[in-house]
């Protein structure tokens, strides 16, 4: 097995083992509906086996970034179907990644009164809002009453993606966002059937993925998780607690049969990475970080060895839209402009040269 070999993940047909990672580029307009330069971004990287789109939000109080998008509104999912319809034109595959940004994010961002989260504590640090950079808020913690709610919006989410042509839906359970939240006991200190044990703390995750499978079939839902990534305060530094708190999320995962698990994290062919494929019984998709952008070789390793079903890549996929081809042919790769990552124009998101371009001299 090899990384250019064609893969079926679930219901989910690959045409080789590259997957686009999730990617926040914050080009959607100020209603969060997807704008036409996105649909040409994502047409472009089309010959990967799989696309994860950007973090997209189920409900307003989860935007986190200005110029991120929704799956919320008809106009919303007006403007995702010109893109899937622009990606599977160019015989691609791709799901959506259904973002709850939790008590990540500001009111002056979403025009909602409050953030939320398990807790009632902030994230570290700032967030730049229309209005500059702003303290992330305190979050208001959910009550017993209110997690159905946030779990019916991720499942209804679930099923506009799919309205909106998506060829299915990933739940972001990574990077310190809501689901990721419930999970630390850093960011989830509730005394409920939520938080405290390692099972209770796993408890949202599971009931949302299971949501979201019950809505639009486990064979085209997966989830992103990220442990002991140790991002925006949402820390998991005591080894033990978590592998018990991620056995404990892949166990109730386990009986969905889930098309993925997708696991951000520094060693992808360690213990724990490893552990959690086994119980969870789902494909793994590895990647292993933001420090580290993923390299041709290791990608192609990670599969040869069976470390993993796909690996996917970010930061050369946004410089290289047709990332197999020049990774198949050996060929040079462009370089990422990080300048350009985040911003509202096609600079440095839509204008990266392909390789016949190159060839071509256009």
């Amino acid at each position: 097995m090899t990384l250019y070999d064609p893969a079926i993940l679930g219901a989910l047909p690959l045409s080789n083992r590259v997957v686009m990672a999730p990617l926040t580029r914050t080009r959607a307009d100020a209603d969060g509906v997807p704008t036409p330069v996105m649909e040409e971004y994502y047409r472009q990287r089309a010959g990967q086996g799989l696309i994860v789109s950007e973090g997209t939000w189920p409900a307003r109080e989860g935007m986190s970034y200005p110029g991120q998008p929704g799956i919320v509104t008809p106009a919303q999912i007006e403007g995702w179907r010109r893109i899937t319809d622009a990606v599977h034109a160019a015989g691609g595959t791709i799901v959506m990644q259904l973002m709850h940004g939790g008590r990540v994010g500001h009111p002056a961002i979403s025009g909602e009164p409050r953030v939320v989260g398990p807790s009632a504590l902030a994230a570290p640090g700032q967030t730049r809002t229309p209005e500059g950079k702003r303290d992330l808020p305190v979050a208001h913690a959910l009550t017993l009453d209110e997690i159905p709610v946030v779990v019916e919006q991720f499942a209804q989410a679930a099923r506009n993606a799919i309205a909106a042509g998506f060829d299915g839906v990933e739940v972001h359970g990574a990077n310190g966002y809501l689901v990721h939240e419930f999970l630390s006991p850093v960011s989830n200190v509730r005394d409920d059937r939520y938080g405290g044990s390692p099972e209770n703390r796993a408890r949202f995750a599971i009931e949302v993925t299971a949501a979201v499978a019950a809505a639009v079939g486990a064979d085209r839902t997966g989830i992103r998780l990220s442990p002991q990534h140790g991002i925006q305060g949402v820390l998991e530094d005591d080894a033990d607690d978590v592998r018990a708190t991620y056995t404990a999320v892949a166990e109730g995962l386990a009986p969905l049969g889930l098309a993925f698990l997708d696991v951000l994290h520094a060693e992808p062919s360690g213990d724990l990475v490893q552990h959690l494929r086994r119980v969870a019984g789902a494909p793994l998709i590895v990647n292993t970080g933001f420090g580290v952008p993923t390299t041709r070789e290791s990608a192609e390793e990670l599969v040869a060895e069976g470390w993993a079903d796909a690996v996917a890549a970010g930061r050369p996929v946004i410089a290289n839209p047709d990332l197999v081809e020049r990774w198949r042919t050996r060929a040079e790769l462009n370089e990422p402009r990080p300048e350009l990552f985040y911003g509202s124009t096609a600079e440095g998101y839509a204008d990266y040269p392909s390789l016949e371009g190159v060839r071509s001299g256009n």
